[in-house]
């Protein structure tokens, strides 16, 4: 007589078992980009906001007694942005499907974080493509100081040099020292970590162990100010490969991505903005085609608000090597 083996008991043996959960995709964090932008609120209708600008600035002449004044007015300009973002993200899930899906309530649960999220990456990197606003393959001077060029290490990589100088051209500018930030892509932040002066800083350069201590990055932001700059690092990045012609020459970027320098000092945010539609959902059921359908959509404009509060360096990718 036989008895209960795996041989003769397949039949009772499930080949195949489904977990309970499901498993989503890893994302990348958000750096929250809106928080550098000056949202407007006296917006309500239209497409087309105009905001007069003066130059408050005025001539001084030296003056010779019993000579008449001169009198000279203010320079006016107007500013414009509008709304040009339309955004919309739908998803719908059968009524068949609903039925037969183990999953379908677990999936369904998704579809509206999952809108979210799509808008909101859409809305920083919309932002963050502000940068390229700048006039290209051009040093965008302001002040006597370049406002945008091609990183200065060697095969274009970001440099020390590139933070000391972006200081100095936003201070020429005239640009708070007060909430100074840096957005860099990752290849930067491999760059800066692995950065002799930050490896070896405790035995050969003591001046730099009030910079780093541990790590280059503690999860977005960096654990240290790096000449007065609070570096982020995003994914979202704008490419730029151009050639850029400064009193150092013309360097060029061929695999080059825009890293920006600015400050986030409430007072001079670099980017305005206005929504005419906050994220917005509306869900129904079909029943023409016997589904549920969940949507989100929202309306919204950015645009470059202060030149002179911006400095992007465009530093080559194709550099990071394994180890």
């Amino acid at each position: 007589m036989a008895g209960e083996t795996t041989a003769n008991n397949t039949v009772l043996i499930r080949a195949e078992l489904w977990s309970g959960q499901l498993k989503d995709v890893l994302q990348e964090e958000l750096i929250d980009a809106q928080r550098y932008v000056n949202w407007l609120t006296e917006f309500p209708d239209g497409t087309t906001f105009t905001i007069p600008s003066i130059n408050n600035q005025v001539e001084l002449d030296n003056y010779v007694e019993d000579t008449a004044i001169t009198y000279r007015a203010m320079s006016k300009g107007e500013f414009q942005f509008s709304i040009t973002e339309y955004k919309s993200a739908g998803t719908y899930i059968t009524k068949k499907n609903r039925q037969d899906a183990y999953y379908a309530s677990m999936l369904e649960a998704m579809f509206v974080p999952a809108q979210a999220r799509a808008i909101a990456e859409d809305v920083e990197t919309t932002i963050l493509a502000l940068a390229n606003t700048q006039t290209l393959s051009d040093p965008n001077t302001i002040n006597g100081a370049n406002h945008r060029w091609v990183a200065s290490g060697t095969n274009e990589v970001i440099a020390i040099t590139d933070f000391a100088y972006a200081d100095y051209a936003l201070t020429m500018a005239n640009v708070p020292q007060t909430g100074r930030v840096a957005i860099v892509d990752p290849s930067v932040a491999f760059t800066l970590s692995t950065h002799p002066n930050f490896v070896n800083h405790v035995a050969t350069t003591p001046m730099w162990e009030g910079i780093v201590s541990e790590n280059i990055a503690s999860g977005m932001k960096f654990i240290r100010n790096l000449y007065g700059f609070d570096v982020y690092v995003s994914k979202f990045l704008p490419t730029a490969n151009e050639t850029i012609t400064s009193a150092a020459g013309a360097r060029t970027t061929a695999s080059g991505k825009a890293n920006l320098f600015f400050s986030a000092d409430s007072a001079v945010l670099p980017f305005i903005g206005a929504w005419r539609q906050m994220p917005e959902v509306d869900s129904e059921y079909n029943k023409d085609f016997q589904r549920e359908e969940y949507l989100t959509t929202a309306r919204y404009g950015v645009k470059l608000y202060r030149p002179e509060n911006l400095i992007v360096v465009l530093s080559d990718t194709d550099q990071v090597s394994p180890v």
